[in-house]
């Protein structure tokens, strides 16, 4: 501390130094010592120092007065709230000073001070704020002065932005002082004020805001000035965008007043008040959408008016005539994105401000387009002409809004993601509209490639008569990029068959920008034809024979390929060039050669060697196998065995590099080769590859573990001999290790049973039955098991996924195994019929299940006995793995085992359930394939009419089991099925409709089916349910809901005008259903309702994803808030929407963060009883973490940050030390881009 003040001490007496320059050095010195955070001022060196600093602020040097200015933002945190006080008394005093640089820098220091004032400490800044107000104030009313009134007027709206919820006294004082200098003379004066009052009714009470619009509606109707009138419409703009932030509801209260007076002006002849009443009107659509809803017509009518508003200048074109207009220019104009302007485009008048109308008119049509998808058919027949009628627009701004505000409108027609919609839509949707008024040429440059990207994907397909109208003229390289990405979206977008016929247009120009000098504009380049080789020859054609290119001369695609090869020649061949385009340049390469390898079979020797000299360069190491890839996969089979030989061994040593992009490539690259040129490949190589795989077969990466297996299986089917004694040593360790993990699911587990299979087909010495992966224990396989076996109480066995892929394992190897099939499969049966534990039991029956879907299992005795005795056991895993079992071998011998099993399920009550399954697992399997549909089709009627008899079974597994089964056979019988299930769904048993709702959730796949157009034409029969008298029923009914809007939303679009009332009926909660139920001398309360609200609200998010364009989103957010007060399991899911609504709806929740933020804070704040268990303790950070989620998205939402309420929330937060890391560390997760506010719906 002493040092401190002893250094404080010598810069101040340098401070009074006469040399401006020690002055300088010295104030600089301080400043930086204030922003180190370690230092400690005492009351003496705090006294000092700002006393220094204001006296500096009136120093004669202006570099100095500037530094003292800058040293007061440090300053403020780093002193005692009395000396901040006297601070800010000083600066508001030179406010007042009759020295003009006195007064700037004193109201710089101002807002410094203002700016590094901290909003967590409230009373600091509550008296600060008080101190600054009343002089303010009083600056304001001192109208003689306008520059003292200017300063003032800054001052107050930084105050009021970040503390206006402090000087709530204050804020009817400063309104009257504001309201006058509305009418001030002076412009500068009036945008100021227009601003503090912004700022101001983001905190100022309802009464006050009252009186703000009664001023402004009175001014608007007795003003007879357009400077007053421009005035008000100005404020009430800025109001509308201002009170948006807290509370847009209240503005929206008033629309109805506003907005005509709004209207009415916009028609005056004044052209800057024209433009200020459109910019109102976009503020009104884009902050009050609901309440605007009445005025959209007149606001549409009015832009268009409006934006053809150009009384200096006339068109060639006959603008009344609208689309004839647009047909000229159309014919008149070629699609040239960097052309100079045309003459009539360098026509600039300084005193013409129509522009302003024309650009105002397009940004509010914008708006309502952006905002109004409701209205999306209709704005195709009146608004889509009338913009491209102005495509022409001679002002390069205004051009660009009008090219923006069509980009908008292609962006709202784009289909949902999730939507199953024909590529051809239907005559009377937007979709189609579209493809009639396409613009297919504008004069623009980056706005027209972006309209133009938007319409590919409204409608992909619609400018394939177009293409060649893309002209790359000698331009800006900026603009070059731009172009040929729009290529590449271009040619992506459309078939191979209507891009061909463009490619003699596009192709020069691609390949002189090849050659530019720009790195960027040849990487680009390349990408161009690199895509554009895959439409000239797509590898479809190849493998159907196709020889050439379809349409097209052979000389002339011979010269397109020479173009194309010596143009990426030479950016192959060179080693000084950039990253991008040597990686651009070896994958546009490989393309060549893998579509027109046949057409540069002579150039073959001059470009290998050079794949393999980049092979070797371990930057483009990881390109060229990717490419090396395509060349070995190509239909044309092309001549690679001059490199094999050296590039085989250097793709084996990449499998030890710690880089896994580069391993899996490898390996991939590798299958390739193996399956393309197992002859050309020396086995010693190939042994000597395999020997490095072993290492990467293991559980620790099951992506890079398949891939694996998928070489080795390959290997094993084209070069058995490969498989050397040392690899074979090497890998089957590993493989068998693998086997038993509990990890290896999917791919991984098909590739593993693929293998085995292999191994076994092949008969490679040492991998024949006698190397099979190691069973449990006790189970029989005859004298060749030769393998240890594991101890059953191993970890690797503990886990039931374990016993399910070993024994797909044990099935892969016993059924490639040939004679000795049957005689292993009795011994898994003895393991069956005499187990020594539950789990050589389990394991047993699971092995017999996935060998008896391969083979006919009928003629080894007493098999059904056994597994039927085997539904006894005590152990539910056991039962479970029986019923399994039973299913599983009823799929080799359906005649044999299934009227069994239908038999049984009438005579065995008890094993119904267990039955049930078996026969679901039949139903699975024989599904999957049309051979087995076929297989499965005569047994179908009697399976249905077996299970229609357990719909009312009392078991709520058993019914959902039925009803599984019920809604399987229905897609594979639909037009005789789906009828009798109708009908089930009118049955008086409510078990039974319960049963038919829930198998109506099973006809409904996210894949297409032929069930599909029968469902579309009943959904709405379908889903009577929903508002049936039982609450079972509704519940299974809301979950049916779910699973269509999830997986086939356009099943119930259309319905939702319907639906959705139900839907947020359901949401409620019902005092009927809530009932006490004693435990003891304690009472509990049980709310049946739960579990209907909870389906209810997972409609609700899924609908977000799926139908967000037929939702009344400000609807929807009222019943997500109340949510946000409900149960536990409720309150998760509604904190999930409102992460999601923060970002597909941000301006609508902006609207409503008040309503949001205070059940959030609630949720913070809770505490947990002291005799609560462990459990409520865990529920209850999770229910935070979740809640703490929702904030961090709502904080990412533009302008959220200036709400008061959410603002308060986190200073809040931050103020909690177990809150705080949290939220940090989501707000960390967040920032990466991911989006974690998905709920998994599988």
């Amino acid at each position: 501390m002493a040092s401190v003040s002893y250094q404080i001490a010598n810069l101040l007496e340098k401070m009074t130094s006469n040399d401006k320059d020690f002055r300088f050095m010295a104030t600089n010195d301080l400043m930086t010592e204030l922003q180190k955070d370690s230092i400690k001022l005492d009351d003496d060196s705090e006294r000092k120092v700002v006393k220094m600093l204001l006296r500096l602020l009136e120093d004669k040097n202006g570099e100095v007065q500037n530094l003292a200015v800058k040293c007061l933002g440090p300053l403020v945190n780093k002193v005692k709230e009395c000396q901040v006080e006297g601070i800010v008394d000083t600066l508001c005093a030179n406010m007042l000073s009759d020295t003009e640089q006195l007064r700037d820098i004193s109201s710089i220091g101002l807002k410094t001070v203002i700016s590094e004032l901290p909003l967590g400490s409230n009373i600091l800044a509550a008296n600060v704020c008080k101190k600054i107000t009343g002089r303010l104030s009083s600056a304001i009313e001192k109208q003689e002065d306008v520059s003292v009134q200017l300063e003032a007027l800054d001052i107050l709206a930084d105050l009021l932005s970040r503390f206006g919820g402090l000087l709530i006294t204050f804020h009817p004082m400063l309104l009257d002082s504001l309201l006058p200098q509305l009418a001030s003379p002076r412009q500068a004066v009036r945008k100021r004020t227009i601003v503090g009052l912004s700022h101001l009714v983001m905190s100022c009470n309802t009464s006050l805001y009252n009186k703000l619009i009664d001023h402004l509606l009175e001014g608007l109707s007795t003003s007879t000035s357009s400077s007053v009138s421009r005035t008000h419409i100005q404020c009430i703009a800025s109001v509308a965008h201002g009170i948006h932030r807290q509370a847009g509801h209240r503005f929206g209260e008033q629309l109805w007043r506003v907005a005509p007076q709004v209207l009415k002006h916009s028609t005056d002849q004044d052209e800057e008040l024209r433009e200020h009443c459109l910019q109102a009107l976009e503020a009104f659509v884009l902050k009050c959408p609901k309440e605007v809803q009445p005025h959209i017509p007149t606001i549409i009518d009015l832009c268009l008016k409006m934006i053809t508003y150009d009384p200096n200048y006339n068109y060639e074109d006959d603008e009344e005539g609208g689309g004839g207009g647009e047909d000229e220019e159309m014919e008149d104009e070629s699609f040239e994105l960097a052309e100079p302007e045309s003459d009539s485009e360098e026509y600039s008048d300084d005193d013409d401000m129509s522009w302003k109308v024309r650009r105002a008119a397009a940004k509010c049509l914008e708006s309502v387009i952006s905002t109004r998808h409701e209205l999306l058919a209709e704005m195709y027949v009146t608004v889509s002409p009338a913009l491209i009628a102005r495509f022409k627009e001679r002002e390069e701004n205004v051009k660009c809004d009008i090219l923006s505000a069509y980009t908008a409108l292609l962006r709202a027609t784009r289909p949902p993601p999730a939507l199953h919609t024909p590529l051809i839509p239907a005559a009377d949707s937007p979709q189609a509209l579209l493809l009639q008024r396409a613009p297919a040429s504008v004069r623009a440059r980056a706005c027209a490639l972006a309209l133009l990207r938007e319409l590919l994907a409204a409608a992909p397909g619609c400018l394939a008569d177009h293409a060649a109208r893309v002209s790359l003229f000698p331009c800006a390289s900026s603009m070059k990029i731009e172009t040929l990405v729009f290529v590449v979206w271009l040619v992506r977008g459309h078939a191979p068959d209507c891009m061909r016929p463009h490619v003699s247009a596009l192709l020069p120009a691609v390949l002189a920008c090849v050659h530019d000098p720009f790195y960027k504009v040849t990487a680009e380049a390349l990408h161009v034809l690199q895509t554009l080789v895959k439409v000239m020859r797509p590898l479809e054609d190849i493998s159907r024979g196709v020889s050439g290119v379809s349409g097209v001369g052979e000389r002339e695609v011979g010269d397109w390929v020479r173009g194309m090869y010596d143009c990426t020649l030479v950016r192959l061949r060179a080693t000084d060039m950039d990253q991008e385009v040597k990686e651009r340049a070896i994958a546009t390469a490989g393309q060549l050669i893998c579509h027109f390898g046949d057409y540069l079979e002579n150039e073959l020797p001059v470009c290998l060697p050079i794949f393999l000299e980049r092979l070797r360069n371990e930057i483009t190491r990881l390109t060229t196998v990717k490419a090396l890839t395509k060349i070995a996969s190509s239909p044309l089979r092309i001549d690679l065995r001059p490199i094999l030989s050296d590039a085989v061994p250097i793709l084996g040593s990449f499998l030890r590099k710690n880089q896994r992009a580069l391993k899996l490539s490898t390996l991939v690259l590798l299958d390739t080769l193996v399956q393309n040129y197992s002859n050309a490949i020396s086995i010693e190589l190939l042994s000597k590859v395999l020997m490095e795989v072993p290492a990467l077969v293991c559980e620790a990466d099951l992506h890079c573990a398949q891939t694996a297996l998928t070489l080795v299986r390959g290997a094993c089917e084209r070069c058995p001999a490969a498989l050397t004694p040392d690899a074979r040593h090497a890998l089957t360790p590993n493989i068998l290790a693998l086997a038993r993990s509990p990890l290896l699911q999917g791919g991984a587990l098909k590739a593993m049973v693929g293998v085995l299979s292999a191994l076994v087909a092949a008969d490679v010495a040492g991998c024949g039955l006698g190397v099979r992966p190691p069973r449990a224990p006790g189970a029989a396989g005859g004298p060749r098991a030769r393998q240890p076996r594991p101890c059953c109480h191993s970890a690797s066995y503990q886990t039931s996924n374990a016993y399910h892929s070993l024994a797909k394992c044990v099935a892969a190897v016993v059924v490639s195994g040939g004679s000795d099939a049957l005689d292993i499969t009795r011994g898994f049966l003895k393991d069956a019929a005499q187990p020594r534990s539950d789990t050589h039991h389990m394991f047993a029956l699971l092995a017999l299940a996935e060998i008896g879907r391969h083979l006919d299992l009928s003629s080894i005795p007493n098999l059904k006995e056994v597994l039927l005795s085997s539904f006894t056991p005590s152990s539910e895993e056991v039962k479970s793995a029986a019923s399994y079992a039973l299913g599983s071998v009823a799929v080799g011998n359906l005649p044999e085992f299934l009227p069994f099993i239908l038999n049984e399920i009438e005579a065995q009550p008890k094993r119904q359930y267990l039955l049930l399954h078996s026969l679901k697992e039949i139903i699975a399997c024989e599904s999957c394939t049309p051979e087995s549909v076929e297989a499965l089709r005569p047994f179908i009627p009697e399976i249905w009419v077996q299970l229609s008899k357990h719909c009312q079974c009392a078991e709520e597994g058993s019914r959902n089991v039925v009803a599984e089964c019920l809604g399987k056979l229905c897609l594979l019988e639909p037009q005789q099925l789906l009828p009798h299930l109708k009908e089930f769904l009118k049955s008086s048993e409510p078990l039974t409709r319960t049963t038919a709702v829930t198998a109506v959730k099973f006809t409904i796949s996210d894949q297409p089916q032929a069930i599909d157009s029968m469902l579309r034409s009943c959904m709405s029969e379908l889903l009577v349910p929903l508002r049936d008298c039982e609450l079972g029923v509704r519940r299974v009914a809301l979950v049916a809901f779910n699973s269509a809007a999830h997986n086939k939303p356009s099943l119930v679009r259309d319905l939702l005008p319907q639906v959705l009332p139900t839907i947020y009926a359901e949401t409620k909660v019902k005092k009927e259903l809530i009932r006490e139920v004693e435990m003891g001398p304690f009472k509990h309360s049980v709310d049946d309702g739960l579990d209907l609200r909870k389906a209810a609200f997972e409609c609700m998010y899924t609908l977000l994803g799926t139908c967000l364009d037929r939702i009344d989103v400000f609807e929807f957010l009222r019943h997500v808030e109340d949510g946000l007060r409900d149960h536990y399991d409720i309150k998760m899911l509604t904190y999930l929407m409102c992460a999601r609504l923060a970002h597909l709806c941000p301006a609508v929740v902006l609207q409503r963060l008040e309503s949001l933020v205070e059940p959030l804070r609630a949720t913070c704040t809770m505490k947990v009883k002291a005799n609560s268990v462990k459990q409520e303790y865990e529920k209850q950070d999770e229910l935070k973490r979740s809640a703490l989620r929702a904030a961090a998205a709502l904080l990412q939402i533009p302008d959220a940050d200036k709400n008061p309420h959410l603002m308060d929330f986190v200073t809040q937060i931050k103020s909690f030390p177990d809150l705080q890391p949290i939220f940090e560390s989501i707000l960390k997760d967040s920032s990466g881009g991911v989006d974690s506010n998905l709920m998994d719906q599988s």
